[in-house]
């Protein structure tokens, strides 16, 4: 298979790669304009080719915060009362008040560089950070947005912007309060700013923008179905279920749980991506499964968060997708995401290798490949090694001691034994951006991002 395109092209040979059938060996990966254009495999090295040990597809984060990477523990501390997603959510509600624009850009710029040395190479960015610390539009509507953008051209990797449409505090439309000032919108402002986000995004070269309504306690009824008429065909991630809280005070609300009224409620397909989701029943676990949606976990955050665990055994037995996020990136790492997901499992149901998809079956293997495919399709891109498809790329250092000897179970060695210190290079659309496990930039990026640190915690 190929693809046309009247730019040169440059070529990779890897001694093994995983594309969507699996591993092959000796892979020519033949790039031209940031995509692959050709996928061949048992080929002899040309003299003088550019060549690897071991190829696996980058892997989409579907959902950040990236601002809070800046605050990453500093909510460790025990409070006076029970602490839980409520009182963290205060801590960053103050943090947040000092970032401008300028910082917004220094801390998202180490997060996205971060993502990209850990394996991650596209990012939805939920960003719901929209205003001046008075809460008060900039003169450019979108400046935030901008910012993000900016950041996202500083460190290379992939974007899918999905602009947060938040309006209220609680269920049935109740008034926000002091700390939601900077994120607030109604309905027209809220197309303005997406609009012109779409326009700043033309700046890189595949970025997509979807929408965001926050959460069913963040937007109405009526705000919601209009989202949907925003983004007929496009990314569409909600926060959905994450705490009993929230499943709690819905049921008060509607007479439904969260995942429930969504479902009953809005044409929730293939282009949804519901974050957490974590607490279902076996009804909901079953519809969200059968709706085509991606589920959207962040095992780091959620465990970080005391959030709970998504059921994903059964809902990957009733055929759902799932990808993974990193959310507030407190610690950003693919490979821990994966292994945390596997773990929770393994944590509640006593047993091992759970999202292994039968007898026989590597769980490294189960976990990354679902990761890629609902991932992907979460943020709108194509998945994997494959024509067409973005050249992102992670390559393995095979001398990496948990690798050794490894080469059937190399992504079993890769997330559960060597993490991300097995990582040697990252391409972004076919330009290396990872060296040696260290992005290319990464003391200009990390002195900028010093300099703002020291002042935001002054």
């Amino acid at each position: 298979m190929q693809v046309e395109h009247d730019s040169p092209v440059r070529t990779l040979f890897f001694d093994r790669a995983l594309l969507p059938g699996g591993w092959a060996k000796d892979v020519r990966l033949s790039i031209r304009s940031g995509t692959f254009s050709s996928i061949d495999a048992d080929c002899t090295p040309r003299p003088g080719e550019e060549r690897q040990s071991c190829a696996l597809p980058g892997m989409p984060n579907l959902h950040s915060h990236a601002f809070q990477r800046a605050m990453a523990g500093m909510a460790e501390h025990r409070g006076p009362a029970g602490n839980s997603f409520w009182t963290w959510r205060e801590i960053m509600y103050r943090f947040l008040d000092r970032m401008n624009p300028d910082d917004v850009r220094a801390v998202a710029a180490l997060a996205y560089m971060e993502m990209l040395e850990g394996g991650f190479t596209r990012v939805g960015e939920f960003h719901y950070l929209h205003h001046d610390q008075d809460g008060q539009r900039y003169a450019a509507i979108a400046e935030m947005s901008g910012a993000i953008i900016a950041a996202a051209a500083d460190s290379g990797i992939g974007m899918t912007l999905l602009p947060v449409l938040y309006s209220h505090s609680g269920f049935g439309a109740q008034p926000p309060i002091q700390g939601q000032r900077r994120f607030l919108n109604d309905m027209d402002q809220f197309a303005r700013l997406l609009n012109e986000a779409r326009r700043i995004a033309e700046a890189l070269p595949d970025a997509i923008v979807g929408v965001a309504p926050h959460s069913l306690r963040a937007v109405s009824a009526e705000q919601l179905a209009s989202l949907g008429d925003m983004q007929p065909h496009g990314p569409i991630h909600i926060h959905i279920a994450e705490q009993m809280k929230e499943v709690d005070d819905c049921l008060a609300w509607s007479g439904k749980r969260p995942v429930e009224w969504l479902l009953s409620h809005a044409d929730v397909d293939e282009h949804w991506c519901l974050v957490h989701a974590t607490h279902l029943t076996a009804k909901e676990t079953l519809s969200l499964a059968q709706s085509g949606a991606v589920a959207g976990l962040c095992p780091i955050t959620e465990a970080n968060l005391g959030d709970g665990l998504f059921p994903a055994l059964d809902y990957v037995a009733a055929g759902g997708r799932y990808g993974i996020g990193s959310d507030s990136n407190v610690l950003i790492d693919a490979t821990e995401e994966l292994r945390l997901l596997e773990y929770g499992q393994r944590l509640t149901l006593r047993g091992r290798n759970i999202m292994a998809e039968g007898a026989g079956q590597s769980t490294g293997a189960s976990l990354y490949q679902h990761a890629l495919s609902g991932g992907s399709a979460a943020l709108g891109v194509k998945a994997g090694i494959a024509p067409g498809a973005a050249a992102d790329l992670v390559s393995l250092d095979m001398e990496h001691p948990s690798l050794l000897g490894k080469a059937d179970a190399m992504l079993d060695a890769f997330i559960f034994a060597s993490g991300r210190t097995a990582i040697d290079c990252v391409w972004r659309r076919g330009e290396r951006v990872v060296t040696g496990g260290r992005h290319v930039k990464r003391e200009a990026i990390l002195r900028a991002y010093s300099v703002t640190l020291q002042k935001l915690i002054a």
